[in-house]
C-alpha cells in the first residue's frame, strides 16, 4: 500500500493501484485482452483464409497438413498483430503473442510425419496449445496488458 500525504501534510493510505488489485481495472483490461486477441485471431484466420481460398492458395488440411497449419498460424498472427500494433502494443510483446502460434507445431509435426497422429490431431492439439501459450505470452508482460 502506498502511503501519501493531504493537504494539511498528514500521512494517508493510498488505495491500492487497479492493476494490482483482483476486481480492480488492471485485471479487467488483462482478460479484456486476451479476449481481443481470440477474436483477432480468428478474424484474421477467416479473412485471410477465405481471401487465399478464393485465389486458389489454400492447401488441403489432409494433403498438406504442414503447410495448411503454417498458413492458418500467419493468417491468425497477421490479425493479432494488427490489432496489438493499432493498440499501441511494441513488437517485442507483438512477436511473442504471434510466436503462440507457431511454437506449438514443433513437437506436432514429428509425431504427424511418425504418423502418430493424423492430421486432424494435429490441428486440434496445436490449436488447443495455442491458447495457454497466448496466456503465458501475456503473463511474461502482465503489467503491460493490465495497463492497456
Amino acid at each position: 500500500m502506498t502511503v501519501i500525504k493531504n493537504d494539511s501534510d498528514t500521512p494517508v493510505a493510498a488505495a491500492p493501484s487497479p492493476s494490482t488489485t483482483p476486481h480492480g481495472g488492471g485485471w479487467w483490461r488483462f482478460a479484456r485482452h486476451y479476449g481481443e486477441m481470440v477474436i483477432a485471431m480468428f478474424a484474421g484466420m477467416a479473412v485471410f483464409g477465405l481471401l487465399r481460398s478464393a485465389v486458389g492458395l489454400s492447401p488441403s488440411h489432409d494433403g498438406a497438413p504442414e503447410a495448411a497449419y503454417l498458413l492458418m498460424a500467419l493468417d491468425m498472427s497477421i490479425g493479432m498483430a494488427a490489432w496489438m500494433r493499432f493498440r499501441g502494443h511494441g513488437w517485442a510483446s507483438t512477436l511473442e503473442m504471434c510466436a503462440a502460434m507457431f511454437v506449438p507445431v514443433v513437437p506436432l509435426f514429428p509425431l504427424l510425419w511418425a504418423g502418430v497422429i493424423d492430421a486432424g490431431g494435429l490441428m486440434i492439439a496445436a490449436h488447443v496449445a495455442m491458447f495457454p501459450l497466448m496466456l503465458l505470452a501475456m503473463l511474461r508482460r502482465r503489467e503491460e496488458y493490465a495497463s492497456c
